[in-house]
């Protein structure tokens, strides 16, 4: 007689139940973690040792007997399977059995996750339990009131990227932001992301030196408004994008709003720029003409003035134009790469030449390895390896041509190149980091041992309490995620930020979903809070208007702990946006648990 479904579940589960129990950690390797992250540590190995197998039949048997089907014990995997073969012997006829549990049981891991969060990311808001992290834009170091903007907006922690700007920016940006939250009585946080080992590639040739400017007409040519070109001294920037023409500073100081500037450009015809107003050291013009400027070209305020001033431009590089099925060789040398050459009918003659900051990748890489460019956008395939250069054939990229820039980044899916994650720039910049951060960010981490250097670095700062957050952004750390969170759970305060955008380049964006998924399933057992960033509301952000996809996006994100957003010109309303989001979700969504509370969307009106 063939067993019961009832007794080969029960079989199945305790099966289960046991392998769990041996992969519990000893007390000997628990002794060398962070008290508050021991629970995690040992819910970890249950989960571990759980997701080895393919669940899928024991799930639907589970659920035909009106059983948990399994599909939400991460945060508590052996206080489920005991619930489980509870019920199973009940229904079997047979008795309890005493039970001591290992790990923390259903009360004990929603509580160890919500206090590491807070210990790591502060507070969560009234009536929101995900935080909003914004990344800060360089013009916030003058703008002490968007800081304040975004605090009352709902930002609970502002991130600042390491590998932009300085020291000088970042003192001010943190000033700002410490100076709003006693003004606005809210709390808010500073992560400092470090570089970390960023491979780009090197410098390009330059190219003929131009610029010019487009307007804007309707369908039967008529202007819709003028151009805004900007004047401003050498070395200045204006905040707003836009074309630039730089003149000596002293000039520039001569210029008064009212006034045209008068000059022939690149094809010898007459144009005009009314100077419409001074925004400090910067002053913005009009055009309601198409120009072509080149370095030669000479400006004066009326055709009798004799102080005609010649214009500074600089001169841009040529990128270089690639298409799939081309060559490119990439080399060691950081000397100004080429552009390629081609025949009159489109045939590459000779490839470009491009250097690679990292000169590590011409040791490892192997014939057939991928190599991709400029964040994903060319995946390449590495032909021959050199010493001194890789020849690479551009299997995908943007049709029918895209181009290639210096300071591009470079990744290499395939090949492990065993670079330290901390670097002497990242060393450097932790004498500032200490002093203003409440959370370092380590990038392109990828072994336990990058975590160890990191602490020492701290403790030699005298910080080793500051927040540790891991950014997974390459295949290789997602891969080693198991050993980073132990090593990780050494530290008292630390968490994950799962960088979206760098292992989309990684892993494939087919496979995206796949792994952020599974990445917030592996926090979620180790008790550890996951940060959801890159590309959040981007369109918001940038252009005033979202997308459906990106709006569905943002929900998701409230499985996580904190979601980060984008810097943008409207990253005040992506903030609120979000905010508004993430309150809604959080009334149906609960890491992967729906929440039915009572739905008002088809109540017959009364």
């Amino acid at each position: 007689m063939s067993p019961s479904p009832v007794a080969t579940t029960l079989s199945q589960v305790e099966s289960l139940l046991s392998e769990a129990e041996r992969a519990t950690p000893s007390p000997e390797e628990l002794e060398s973690l962070a008290r508050s992250h021991r629970p995690g540590a040992v819910n970890l190995r249950h989960y571990l040792a759980l997701r080895r197998h393919d669940l899928r039949h024991l799930q639907q048997a589970l659920a035909e007997l009106g059983l948990s089907s399994l599909g939400r014990a991460e945060g508590h995997v052996e206080a489920t399977l005991r619930a489980v073969r509870r019920a199973l012997r009940a229904m079997g006829g047979l008795p309890p059995v005493d039970e001591q549990l290992r790990g923390p049981d259903f009360g004990e891991a929603r509580e160890a996750l919500v206090r590491n969060a807070e210990a790591l990311l502060g507070p969560s808001p009234s009536g929101r339990g995900v935080r909003i992290m914004v990344t800060a834009d360089s013009g916030l170091a003058d703008d002490a009131e968007a800081v304040r903007a975004l605090l009352e907006r709902g930002m609970s922690i502002l991130r600042i990227n390491c590998a932009h700007d300085g020291p000088e920016v970042w003192n001010r940006i943190a000033g700002h932001l410490r100076a709003a939250e006693k003004a606005t009585g809210r709390p808010c946080r500073i992560l400092m992301d470090l570089s970390g080992p960023k491979i780009r590639t090197g410098p390009l040739q330059p190219g003929p030196a131009v610029l010019s400017w487009k307007l804007r007409r309707d369908l039967r040519g008529k202007l819709l408004a003028p151009t805004s070109v900007w004047i401003a001294p050498v070395g200045e920037s204006p905040r707003a994008g836009g074309p630039v023409l730089r003149f000596p500073a002293g000039w520039v100081r001569t210029l008064q709003p009212g006034a045209v500037l008068h000059f022939r450009d690149a094809r010898g015809g007459a144009r005009a720029l009314r100077l419409a107003e001074r925004q400090g050291e910067v002053l913005r013009a009009e055009a309601e003409q198409k120009a072509f400027v080149l370095p030669d070209t000479r400006f004066q305020t009326s055709s009798a003035d004799p102080g005609a001033c010649p214009v500074s431009l600089p001169e841009p590089e040529l990128p270089i134009t690639l298409v799939e099925g081309d060559r490119l060789v990439l080399t060691r040398s950081l000397e100004p790469g080429r552009a390629e050459a081609r025949d009159p009918s489109g045939r590459l003659v000779e490839p470009g030449r491009v250097g690679c900051t990292e000169p590590a990748l011409f040791a490892h890489v192997r014939p057939g390895h991928r190599v991709l460019l400029d964040d994903g956008k060319f995946q390449a395939e590495a032909l021959e390896v050199h010493p001194d250069r890789l020849e690479l054939r551009i299997v995908r990229g943007p049709r029918p041509s895209g181009r290639l820039a210096s300071e591009k980044g470079i990744n290499v899916p395939d090949t492990e190149l065993h670079l330290p994650a901390l670097t002497d720039e990242d060393r450097r910049d932790l004498e500032t980091v200490v002093r203003l951060a409440d959370l370092v960010g380590m990038s392109f981490v990828q072994r336990p041992g990058d975590i160890g250097a990191l602490r020492a670095e701290l403790e030699r700062h005298g910080a080793s309490g500051i927040g540790l957050v891991l950014k997974i952004e390459t295949t290789h750390a997602f891969a080693a995620m198991p050993a980073l969170l132990q090593a990780a759970m050494e530290h008292e305060r630390t968490g994950v930020m799962i960088a979206r955008g760098d292992l989309a380049v990684e892993c494939g964006y087919q496979r995206l979903a796949e792994v952020q998924e599974e990445l917030l399933w592996i926090c979620e057992a180790a008790h550890l809070p996951a940060i959801w960033a890159t590309q959040v509301l981007e369109g918001l952000a940038k252009n005033g208007v979202p997308s459906r996809a990106e709006v569905t996006d943002a929900a998701m994100g409230e499985r996580a702990e904190c979601v980060m957003l984008n810097k943008g010109p409207h990253i005040l309303a992506a903030v609120s946006a979000l905010d508004d989001i993430l309150r809604r979700m959080e009334e149906h969504q609960s890491k992967k648990t729906a929440q039915l509370r009572a739905l008002r969307s088809w109540a017959r009106a009364d």
